[in-house]
């Protein structure tokens, strides 16, 4: 009995107080109080029963909710909740959803895992300088989820202060399954490992559209009025600025908003990557695009349009408003490269273009190829202490499919209910409220950054409209896309090297690439000059180190 009494009296400090007011406040005799106590023993005891009965059904996990839980798909293996423990696990991401722990999508995340996730809410503005202060003053969150660095996540890993993802694989059956079993997704193993061999990187996969940023988007109304076709070849894009130009004297029919990034767009399409070096897939080797000679091809060919004013004067300098502002005018552009977003987003703010139609386009260069768009989604960090597993378990938690689910879509019937396409419609929205991620984001914390591992492709992101689905169907032909180069892991002392090289280079390559199309220092001999000093910044070093690197990897 006072076993069970001193017990009770330390885990639940209320008894205290209970005992006090029945021994304070009793005038009754010993024979009475002893009955009393009799009583109060069996209360106890039913406490007692009650109380293990509750740590039976999860009190060690308060916040698991077996009914939530069980409305949940498919966790990829993961056994429910993910701890026996009573864990907090303090996971930092970027929002501005002050209230985020709060939201629906946490809440649910605690009842469905059985963990009680406390979110560091970061400001995006202030992300990178936050992440900074919490190394400094060693007070790291046990789950970084905003962007690190892979150098300086990996040097501190080998300083003790993350866990390894590999010391835990078999207990993660979602990265297992796609970064082990799949074949095709284990090179991440080699590419991100840190110089022990090990990973502590934990990456997410499957959150890109196949086409999202980088397309070229022309007005096939304008098109369309005057009997032009859509090009195929850089001869037949000039072809076809040039008659528009003939068409509308004062018109700039090519606009950007790019500035000097539209070099690194455009060279997809020409099979390099403007201002770093690019991977030969026929010569299996690694070149340096500002010296190579299809990149002078492709600066040629833009210098000649704009000579020609086929192309905005103002293509290095447009801001956002000055370049919408020519977009949605009826006769001022008609061709551009962004977002594909912009042809839905342009249709409902050129409001005196009535039949305004901007429709995805071919690519500019020879080859008419995109860049592929990355699958891997960047790596969380868990820190090295004795919640790592739980830690793990979260991650693989929203990398599987239920995980998915709730952080894109909710739960269905709760906040999303399937169309007849097999696609999520939000419910909680008044009939014919457009729903994009913002909103999703704001009421009820979906789709916020450092959480999301992988995106269902039911959700509202994959929902596309008309003109969106073209991008995407453009996708499905391989030879459309430029296939990813290697990456590469470097030593220390490469990666310093490949740093200073590329900082050097980065900058008087911008500034080559703007001067040999606007100011006139051009041609051959400018070409010339610009390689002599590209290789006295390290351009030939540079590539030795990558070629280096790259029989390492092969040989690995």
């Amino acid at each position: 009995m006072l076993t069970v009494l001193t017990a009770l009296q330390k885990r639940f400090p209320a008894f205290n107080l209970i005992l006090m007011i029945e021994y304070r406040f009793t005038d009754t005799g010993i024979h009475e109080r002893r009955n009393k106590m009799k009583k109060f023993a069996a209360l106890i005891a039913g406490v007692t029963a009650l109380t293990l009965l509750a740590g039976c059904g999860g009190e060690t996990n308060p916040s698991f909710n077996k009914e939530t839980a069980a409305k949940i798909g498919d966790t990829g293996g993961l056994k429910l909740p993910l701890s026996d423990k009573n864990e907090t696990i303090e996971w930092s991401v970027v929002s501005d959803h002050e209230d985020f722990n709060n939201s629906y999508v946490a809440t649910k995340l605690r009842e469905i895992t059985g963990v009680d996730v406390q979110f560091r809410i970061v400001p995006a503005a202030t992300a990178e300088e936050k992440l900074n202060v919490w190394i400094a003053s060693k007070d790291l969150p046990d789950i970084i989820g905003n962007g690190f660095e892979i150098t300086k996540a990996n040097e501190l890993a080998r300083q003790g202060a993350f866990a390894a993802v590999e010391d835990y694989i078999d207990k993660l059956p979602n990265f297992k399954a796609t970064f082990v079993d799949n074949k095709d997704n284990d090179w991440i193993f080699k590419s991100y490992a840190a110089g022990d061999g090990k990973l502590y990187g934990f990456y997410g996969y499957d959150w890109n559209r196949d086409v999202n940023t980088g397309a070229t988007m022309y007005r096939k109304d304008i098109f369309d009025k005057h009997g032009l076709t859509m090009w195929n070849s850089p001869d037949e894009f000039y072809t076809v600025l040039k008659k528009l130009k003939e068409l509308y004297p004062s018109s700039t029919p090519y606009t950007s908003k790019a500035k000097d990034d539209l070099f690194q767009t455009l060279g997809y399409s020409w099979g390099i990557v403007p201002f770093k070096p690019y991977y030969d897939e026929t010569a299996k080797v690694w070149k340096y695009s500002d010296t190579d000679p299809a990149y002078k091809d492709m600066l040629d060919y833009m210098k000649k349009l704009y000579d020609e004013k086929l192309i905005d004067p103002e293509f290095l300098t447009n801001t956002q408003a000055a370049w919408t502002a020519k977009m949605t005018q009826p006769d001022k552009a008609f061709v551009t490269t962004d977002w594909i977003g912009r042809m839905d987003m342009f249709k409902e703010q050129a409001t005196m273009v009535p039949d305004y139609d901007l429709r995805f386009g071919n690519p500019i260069g020879p080859k008419q190829t995109m860049k592929t768009l990355d699958q891997i989604c960047w790596a969380r960090y868990v820190a090295n202490n004795d919640k790592a597993e739980t830690a793990f378990k979260l991650l693989d938690f929203c990398l599987s499919p239920a995980g998915a689910e709730l952080i894109t879509m909710g739960i269905e019937g709760e906040t999303y209910v399937l169309d007849e396409k097999g696609m999520a419609k939000y419910i909680e929205f008044p009939e014919g409220e457009k729903v994009d991620m913002s909103k999703l984001l704001q009421k009820y914390g979906m789709f916020t950054e450092g959480m999301y591992l992988k995106f269902d492709r039911r959700s509202i992101y994959f929902q596309f409209t008309e003109r969106e689905q073209e991008a995407q169907d453009f996708a499905k032909d391989p030879s459309h896309m430029e296939p990813m180069d290697p990456i590469l892991p470097f030593t220390a002392e490469e990666q310093k090297a490949v740093n200073d090289y590329m900082t050097k280079l980065d900058t008087a390559g911008r500034e080559f690439a703007s001067k040999y199309i606007v100011a006139n220092e051009t041609g051959e001999s400018a070409w010339n000059a610009w390689i002599q000093k590209a290789e006295s910044l390290g351009a030939n070093e540079m590539v030795k180190i990558y070629n280096e690197a790259q029989k390492r990897y092969d040989a690995n």
